[in-house]
């Protein structure tokens, strides 16, 4: 895995930060162990950088500097804790684990590794529960908040916030070391079902870059990059498994259209109207390339049938090239692997395409009834899309409106109003 990576001079401090966070973290945690008052003490050294670097200048090794504010804020939070024991108690608890043969943190001796890889498995440690995995590595790996987090994984903020400070409290109880080498079976308490949060927190992290859940911009890049980076990685170190290499593709083949996904103005294009010329055709043959060969050679998985959904699309040289009926037989795979209701919102696009809107609709009816995608704006925006596929356009322009009403990210608000708005007009 690469090492750290100098900062472009012109990187947002917030980009920066968020680059940053895992491999302060891991830094931390690998030398004093301690993860929830490393993670509190990383939170301090953020918030530091933030109020001191726009006014005073970045540091010329931000990373270093970083590390250098959160140790002190550690060991001061650990003295404390410590002051009752014994003078020699302290004294050991205040060692660093590597201290005989790495030197401490400090301005241009930080460790030349990048720790992000090990601290993504730390957190998806079998002894957590399974929700607890995945909110901990989204806060710890990919440096989401505590909302965006909540709103990913479709539950209200307080429950996250629970969840998370009790993974938290349960990992410091843990015993397996930080720097292990990552779980590749049933070893060490850790085996397919570790992976699999890993990959499914992967997942959440690109599709949070790819399209972000609230704020002004419409994509997050350096989140996405950050989960093909890392799912990367994983891929090294898995290369026979099927589903690492399908979520890679799947990552490759998605991240492709970026940028033709927005207009000049940020706003949003469908993948119906996209300048295809603009589409990354060097990461669309790798990832066809990977899940192809995935596809032969091991057992099918949701995320190499994703994969293959993205391939389809991507392969097509026009929106009416694409091969509908396909992709319908795929979906009817996936929902059938993985029921849940954003697969089968993708499933009840697809009828639409091949059986017509008003199937469609219905499908969308029963998936309403369930309530899984209450507070979401994107169920009302396909019904918005499905009712004025079947001319109903008044029920259109509701269902834009609401849908506009509950969307978070002000780049797919604008789009959703001013779909509404030219229905209203009569302008199609």
């Amino acid at each position: 895995m690469d090492g750290p990576q100098p900062a472009p001079a012109d990187e947002p401090v917030e980009d920066l930060l968020r680059r940053l966070t895992p491999q302060v973290l891991g830094a931390l945690v690998r030398r004093y162990g301690h993860f929830d008052e490393a993670e509190d003490a990383v939170q301090e050294a953020l918030l530091a950088a933030a109020r001191q670097w726009p006014g005073e200048g970045r540091p010329g090794n931000p990373r270093g500097w970083l590390i250098r504010v959160a140790s002190r804020r550690l060991t001061d939070r650990l003295r404390s804790e410590e002051a009752r024991r014994r003078r020699e108690e302290t004294a050991a608890a205040l060692t660093p684990r590597d201290a005989f043969v790495a030197p401490p943190p400090g301005e241009g001796r930080a460790p030349a590794a990048d720790d992000t890889l090990a601290l993504l498995f730390l957190c998806c440690r079998a002894e957590l529960p399974a929700a607890g995995r995945i909110a901990l590595t989204l806060r710890a790996v990919g440096g989401l908040t505590t909302a965006e987090i909540a709103r990913a994984l479709l539950v209200p903020e307080a429950t996250m916030a629970q969840r998370i400070s009790r993974a938290k409290r349960r990992l410091k109880d843990s015993p397996t070391p930080f720097g292990a080498q990552p779980p590749t079976g049933d070893e060490g308490g850790a085996g397919p079902g570790a992976l699999s949060d890993v990959l499914h927190v992967l997942y959440l992290i690109f599709n949070e870059g790819y399209t972000a859940t609230s704020g002004r911009d419409l994509q997050r890049p350096d989140l996405a990059a950050e989960a093909i980076r890392l799912t990367r990685a994983v891929h090294e170190l898995l290369p026979e498994d099927g589903e690492v290499a399908g979520l890679l593709a799947l990552m490759l083949l998605t991240d492709a259209r970026r940028a033709a996904r927005s207009a000049p103005d940020g706003t949003p294009v469908p993948l119906a109207e996209q300048d295809r010329t603009r589409w990354d055709r060097d990461a669309i043959a790798e990832g066809v390339a990977l899940v192809s060969s995935a596809l032969t050679r091991t057992r099918l998985g949701p995320y190499q049938l994703r994969a293959a959904l993205a391939a389809v699309h991507d392969e097509a040289a026009s929106d009416a090239d694409t091969d509908w009926a396909e992709i319908l037989a795929l979906y009817e795979l996936l929902v059938r692997m993985v029921p849940g209701p954003v697969e089968r919102l993708g499933h009840a696009v697809a009828v639409a395409m091949v059986r017509g809107p008003r199937p469609a609709l219905e499908l969308l009816d029963a998936l309403d009834a369930e309530g899984r995608l209450a507070g979401s704006h994107r169920l009302e925006a396909v019904r918005a899309h499905l009712l004025e596929r079947a001319g109903d356009r008044e029920a259109a322009r509701a269902a834009f409106a609401k849908a506009a009403g509950l969307a978070l990210s002000a780049p797919e608000r604008h789009y959703l109003r001013t779909r509404a708005a030219r229905l209203a007009e009569g302008a199609g």
